[in-house]
């Protein structure tokens, strides 16, 4: 097995690309080592010293390392981990993944709706390039909601990606939509 690795926008994250499928379908999130306890593939990772955050993708993996540790101390060790979990035949994430959607009901389900396809036909595909995802959790007033994950979580250029691209994205073909705004979860 031979693993690519990526470079992103966000200094602290480099995106490891293994040549096969690592999810199914969706994606997956570990901010932390406790949040890791579901996927034996983040768990292995986050074994490596110095690492902070684990993002699974359909055929990619993110990794975001502490500050002041250096790639070219963790990156091998991080390889390293990948490779011991496709040859354990385990699956990436035990339960499945999330689907990266929150459901919405009410006055505004149609133009919720128009986001969502917005989001994974237009902004998603880009993001997952970079080593991240952005998934929908919310809409009231005017205000989209949305989660940064993987490489766009911490990336300095975050807000302009938000703010620039996605907000200008969703007001040109739904006027209803006013603001985008990040949300932790």
């Amino acid at each position: 097995m031979f693993i690519q690795t990526e470079s992103t926008p966000n200094p602290a994250t480099l995106k490891f690309i293994p040549g096969q499928d690592v999810l199914e379908v969706g994606t997956a999130d570990f901010p932390n080592r406790e949040a890791a306890q579901t996927s034996p593939l983040a768990r292995r990772i986050f074994a490596v010293e110095g690492v902070t955050g684990v993002f699974l993708g359909l055929d990619f993996v993110t990794v975001t390392k502490a500050e002041g540790v250096e790639w070219a101390h963790v990156k091998p060790a991080i390889m390293g981990a990948i490779l011991e979990h496709f040859q354990s035949g385990e699956t990436a994430v035990e339960g499945g993944p999330s689907s990266g959607h929150a459901e919405h009901s009410g006055p505004d389900a149609a133009i919720v709706v128009q986001i969502k396809e917005l989001l994974d036909t237009r902004v998603r595909p880009a993001v997952a390039q970079d080593g991240g995802d952005i998934t929908f959790h919310g809409f009231e007033r005017g205000v989209v909601y949305l989660h940064m994950q993987g490489a766009c979580a911490g990336c300095p250029s975050s807000t302009l990606t938000l703010k620039m691209g996605i907000e200008n994205l969703l007001r040109h073909y739904i006027p209803e939509v006013t603001e985008v705004r990040p949300v932790g979860v």
